[in-house]
């Protein structure tokens, strides 16, 4: 295969100065003429003594509109030279440092009602904003002013009315310190009633999933909805869920030959998808077709977890055994090239009795259905996506099932070998902690799930390495690596995501220092991160460089927020340690938003996750047994072979084990063997059973709650 990198540039040209720099995204426009600055001191020194106005661009490297306008304007001589007279140019990775794209991605949203990416920013060489917009074509079009206007139009304006310019600028920076998501307020169960509904309102009861088109997964909406089944019983709640799973499982958004999920889909039925394949997709969509397995045994659900992660090990696993970010949309400029296949190409791979099972199984035409690739003779690519089940399927073949899976797995892997020699898209192998602690959680997850221990393993390999090698000197974590550097400040996402990941993975190997890293990075987050004065985590921390205002962001988008993850953590370290100081700053992050998210409460569907376990009933299950023996394993795998979402495990496993557990959680220091048999302490709402060497007992106290 020939995988594309982020310093594969034109021959000739002559790089400028982010061909220092380590992103991905930042090298990608390393050899513009565009005389681009880093985000950092020289750029701003710059712009002070040159008394130039700042253009400030920020995407990332797997941004397919990114793409566009670097051809369109910044690789252009012309305007090239427009900017570099006019303006000090400065291009951020918003994946690299997501704190200065949170604030003025707000301002862009608040100028123009919308925001997206690239983003584009005028402001001034103190860094406050006069002018936001997003994709800038060239020249004017449509209505839309374009690079070769608005860079003479800012000069202008710079020079003759400057200080109208920074009355503007002060004027927003006054709207954007009152615009705050935050209002104190209680919530209650009934907050998560308020969220199912809102959800059922904007169901797409044909084709899955919630609202019009684009579509995107939101595998934690799934999350709460499964839990909010699990809760009150609601079959609605669980038709959701699995209707959107199976669509998607289905769709063009899957990629059915090599694995894993794209972006999202740029149509209500799945079909067409924005090509590019993101980590966090991956690992959030992992933790939701696996806890279906667990609440449905559905097999479709558990292949559908070990494909993604079958994508995971084999394209986004560094040699470190971190995981890189994503993969890009766009191949030899077009997007989705690489994934799209033609109906004469199929035939030529396969065999005839193959290649008519795929174009039946996956609805391949001669004209095909991605319009933008028509050719002069009528013919055009193919997304494959499947508009019927397995079953239906192997009965429009006559055929079984099974023989269904053996054929198709057969020719899949000859369209595999084909692909592979097509140019790769962009590899983004920057290692971002916070994605990688979703990652964890999401392998910890998968390992419990479906008892496949690999998982796990790989899920410790990857918490090894950022442990050991994204620490930042005063112990803190650090947000980037890439090529043997670690840099930039950690956010509030890395340190509540990371402890995510180890508290899961505690849960699947039970080593206690995964678990003693989540109580150690909690503390620093509720030092560093924590608003003493009305409650809620900050997105940047007070020991790291300010960056106009410092956010608390609540809105589970894309992935959930860092306070989202932050109010199931304490609450889960609260009943793992037995800390009533958790317990109480949970219900201080509660409260703080409360209000705000009973507004909307379907748009915090992480929250409700959460929500769901404080107002319980949640237990917390201590096995007191030797790791190794038949009894604590059969013990451990009851627990995890059904759905029980709102639970804690420790393991009390006997020897120097024993100490290591009761020094973080004391309350264990009694909970020993009964007889010399693996023994469950089941408790709830601070009350506990009597210990129990029955399994099937075990699992009627979590079933019933009933002393």
């Amino acid at each position: 295969m020939t995988q594309q990198t982020a310093t594969s540039q034109p021959e000739g040209s002559q790089p400028n100065r982010l061909i220092c720099e380590k992103s991905p995204y930042l090298l990608q426009h390393a050899h513009n003429p565009v005389d681009w600055y880093a985000w950092g001191p020289e750029a701003f020194e710059a712009a002070a003594r040159e008394n130039k106005p700042i253009f400030l661009s920020i995407g990332y490297a797997t941004c397919h509109w990114c793409h566009v306008m670097e051809r369109e304007s910044f690789e252009d001589g012309q305007v090239a030279a427009l900017m570099n007279e006019a303006f000090i140019s400065i291009k951020v990775d918003r994946e690299e440092r997501p704190d200065i794209d949170q604030v003025y991605m707000r301002v862009c949203q608040m100028l123009t009602g919308s925001g997206g990416w690239p983003l584009t920013i005028l402001m001034t060489p103190d860094k406050r904003p006069f002018f936001a917009g997003t994709y800038l074509p060239k020249g004017d079009r449509f209505g839309q002013m374009g690079m070769l206007h608005l860079i003479p139009r800012t000069r202008e304006l710079w020079q003759e009315r400057h200080g109208d310019i920074l009355k503007s600028a002060e004027e927003i920076i006054a709207a954007l310190e009152k615009v705050s998501p935050v209002s104190a307020g209680e919530m209650t169960a009934s907050t998560l009633d308020a969220a199912f509904e809102e959800l059922g309102s904007r169901f797409d009861s044909e084709h899955g999933g919630f609202g019009r088109a684009p579509k995107f997964p939101t595998p934690h909406t799934l999350l709460f909805l499964l839990r909010y089944w699990k809760r009150t019983g609601s079959q609605l709640a669980l038709e959701m869920t699995e209707k959107t799973l199976c669509a998607m499982r289905r769709g063009g958004i899957y990629d059915h030959v090599g694995f894993g999920f794209h972006r999202y889909s740029t149509d209500a039925e799945w079909l067409a998808p924005h090509f590019e394949k993101m980590l966090y997709d991956q690992a959030l969509l992992t933790m939701a077709y696996s806890e279906a397995y667990q609440a449905t045994r559905k097999e479709e659900y558990a292949r559908t977890t070990r494909e993604i992660l079958e994508y995971v090990s084999r394209m986004l696993t560094s040699p470190e055994s971190g995981f890189f970010s994503a993969e890009d949309a766009d191949s030899e400029g077009e997007e989705g090239k690489f994934y799209l296949w033609r109906k004469d190409e199929i035939h030529l791979i396969l065999a005839p009795e193959e290649a008519a099972l795929v174009v039946q199984a996956f609805n391949v035409s001669r004209q095909g259905n991605f319009v933008e690739q028509g050719r002069a003779d009528g013919s055009g690519e193919n997304i494959l996506h499947q508009t019927a089940t397995l079953p239906n399927i192997a009965a429009g073949l006559g055929i079984s099932e099974e023989e269904l899976e053996s054929r198709w797995g057969a020719a899949r892997q000859k369209l595999f070998a084909r692909r592979e020699k097509r140019v790769h898209p962009l590899l983004d192998d920057k290692v971002l902690t916070d994605w990688n602690g979703l990652m964890i959680a999401a392998l910890a997850n998968a390992a419990q799930s479906l008892n496949e221990p690999r998982y796990a393993e790989a899920a410790q390999r990857a918490a090894d390495f950022i442990l050991e090698r994204m620490r930042a000197p005063g112990g803190g974590l650090l947000h980037r690596y890439r090529e043997g550097q670690a840099a930039v400040a950690g956010n509030l996402d890395d340190y509540v995501f990371m402890a995510w990941g180890l508290i899961e993975l505690y849960e699947a190997n039970f080593n206690v220092k995964n678990l003693e890293a989540a109580i150690e990075l909690n503390a620093y987050a509720h030092e560093h991160f924590w608003d003493k004065q009305t409650g809620g985590f900050y997105f940047t921390a007070d020991n790291q460089e300010e960056v106009l205002i410092r956010a608390r962001e609540i809105y589970d988008g894309a992935v959930p927020s860092g306070n989202s993850v932050a109010l199931l953590n304490l609450l889960r370290l609260a009943r793992m340690t037995g800390r009533e100081d958790l317990e109480e700053k949970a219900a201080q992050l509660v409260t703080a938003f409360g209000a705000s998210i009973k507004q909307s409460p379907a748009a915090y569907t992480q929250w409700m996750v959460a929500l769901d376990f404080a107002t319980g009933p949640a237990f917390e299950v201590v096995v007191s047994g030797d790791p190794q023996a038949e009894d604590t394993r059969a013990m451990l795998k009851a627990l995890r072979s059904e759905y029980l979402p709102s639970k804690v495990i420790l393991l009390r496993p006997g020897g120097q084990g024993t100490n290591e557990i009761i020094r973080l959680a004391g309350f264990t220091r009694d909970q020993a063997m009964l007889d010399g048999k693996a023994t469950a302490y089941v408790c709830q709402n601070f009350r506990c059973h009597l210990p129990t060497t029955d399994i099937q007992q075990m699992m009627e106290f979590l079933h019933t709650g009933k002393l």
